[in-house]
């Protein structure tokens, strides 16, 4: 599969969850959408699923709370990327202060409206969405605080740019932190071929200890891992997926 073909079918499933015609990865319906045995899927404490979102802002698509463990101050400049509807985008906002300023980046243009409607509900002012792609974020160099991520990485065919673009964007001394699908061992290849279960968060995840190479290799000078959580779905003794926060620092 090439890279275009991915980011077609990722940006036609997340369109149309945000237009309400299809659910988040989280969801039991969507789990079994996509084939999973809702009994061994993502846990509900990975995902935040684990009751009937009421927040018009979450979909439900998350795999961690960054925002939690990120370390966001007042006064700060925060990137959040795929930032959809802008759940973690309104998270960081509050912790910013009026001081602080959140942009969230999404490459749907569905999910760009859908943030603007709910920032514009809610009244806040120190919020922003910009159209783009992670590989080719639309932000000037050495621009961002902390750059936040929520199961989003593993959407995107090629992670070793999307972390210099990372590291381009960051002031020096900055952070990276992002919750992420990752798994332990080598996916099969059948998984790995799988476009529904590329754009269902799965397909595209790289081994824990590959990811973190690849950081270090595109200039973090550290990568560390701050919770993971491994999931029962498809585990075998050689292979697991696994929800996992990770931090990079510039």
């Amino acid at each position: 599969m090439d890279d275009q073909t991915i980011k077609e079918a990722v940006r036609e499933r997340y369109g149309r969850i945000a237009k309400g015609d299809l659910k988040g990865c989280c969801s039991e319906t969507a789990a079994v959408t996509e084939g999973y045995n809702t009994a061994t899927s993502p846990p509900e404490s990975s995902c935040g699923c684990g009751s009937q979102a009421t927040d018009p802002a979450d979909l439900g698509l998350g795999c961690g709370r960054p925002t939690e463990l990120a370390g966001i101050e007042p006064g700060m400049t925060v990137v959040d990327l795929g930032s959809g509807a802008g759940v973690d985008v309104f998270r960081a906002a509050e912790k910013v202060g009026p001081a602080g300023r959140v942009i969230g980046v999404d490459m749907t243009p569905e999910m760009i409206d859908r943030a603007w409607a709910n920032a514009l509900e809610r009244g806040v002012r120190n919020v922003e969405f910009r159209l783009g792609e992670i590989e080719t974020l639309p932000l000037p160099d050495a621009s961002a605080d902390l750059v936040i991520s929520n199961c989003v990485i593993n959407l995107v065919p090629d992670k070793g740019k999307a972390f210099g673009e990372i590291l381009r964007i960051l002031k020096p001394g900055g952070r990276m932190v992002v919750s992420d699908i990752v798994t332990r061992g080598e996916m099969p290849e059948e998984a790995r071929r799988d476009m529904a279960l590329w754009a269902g968060c799965v397909s595209g995840a790289m081994d824990r200890d590959a990811y973190l190479g690849l950081m270090r290799q595109r200039g973090f000078r550290e990568a560390r891992v701050l919770t993971e959580q491994e999931y029962s779905y498809g585990r075998t003794d050689q292979y697991a997926l696994l929800s996992a926060t990770i931090e990079g620092k510039k």
